[in-house]
């Protein structure tokens, strides 16, 4: 099963914000980064992807299918699952983490009623959670505990496609690694297709071997990471390359008699 973005195009007051954008989602496990700087449509395509909204002119393809004319999208709506940056405004405050997974589970019919307390220990567990997080409220959590937390909401439903919209980026260091080695790891098991948006190439690099720079709404580059890194060949992408020192180190030798750094 394959998701896929055809020549959109989002018009908004009469500019186009997204420009002719085409990208391919196979099956997993798959990672697939679109990266751009602020402002440069990659949020709007995924909320196109997602179908929250509607582009001017374009389709997205699911199994051929195309989204908009899709007379059951319940189907679609669980194949496709986002996790966001701002996890504050991704989970309802006035519920109980286990209440907001165990909402999505009754929505979508995913286990027999009754069996949503032991389905929402499990997905919980799987993030690295326990069932005592199941009781708190979102504000009673840390940023990395938020952000598992809705990982494990979007698992609940068993997506074939993660939509990752800067998952990491209000994070310290130390706790986007261990949130990108969670990422990496369930990839891999649940056999899942990830497209993963942002601005930092040290983030991607982790997750996606291939890319998509988008530049003022339209693609500019695209290929395999370590190919794009080494010769970009848009300004954009250079731009983005240079904001990370280590990622600009490992494209050049070292100095003569001096050994290279190793990366870490």
């Amino acid at each position: 099963m394959t998701l896929e973005a055809r020549e959109l195009t989002v018009i908004y007051d009469g500019t186009a914000v997204v420009d002719g954008v085409s990208l391919t989602l196979p099956g997993g496990p798959f990672g697939l980064g679109l990266i751009g700087e602020s402002g440069s449509g990659k949020t709007t395509v995924a909320r196109c992807l997602l179908g929250l909204v509607a582009p001017t002119s374009g389709t997205v393809r699911f199994g051929g299918a195309d989204v908009g004319g899709l007379r059951h999208s319940r189907p679609y709506r669980r194949a496709v699952q986002i996790v966001v940056q701002d996890t504050e405004g991704a989970l309802d405050p006035r519920m109980r983490v286990g209440t907001a997974i165990a909402e999505v589970l009754r929505a979508h019919r995913m286990v027999p009623r009754g069996a949503e307390a032991e389905r929402v220990t499990e997905l919980l567990a799987e993030v690295g959670l326990t069932a005592e997080h199941a009781a708190r409220f979102p504000h009673q959590l840390s940023g990395g505990q938020r952000q598992r937390a809705a990982i494990a909401r979007a698992l609940a439903v068993r997506p074939r496609f993660l939509v990752l919209d800067e998952p990491t980026s209000a994070l310290d260091t130390t706790v986007q690694a261990r949130i990108l080695d969670l990422l990496r790891r369930l990839r891999a098991e649940h056999r899942l297709s990830c497209l993963l948006i942002s601005h930092d190439l040290a983030v991607v690099e982790q997750l996606c071997p291939h890319v998509l720079v988008l530049h003022r709404g339209r693609v500019v580059e695209e290929g395999d990471l370590t190919e794009v890194l080494r010769d970009p060949r848009h300004p954009a992408t250079r731009t983005l390359r240079d904001a990370v020192p280590r990622l600009t180190d490992a494209q050049s030798p070292p100095p003569p008699g001096q050994p290279r750094t190793p990366r870490r």
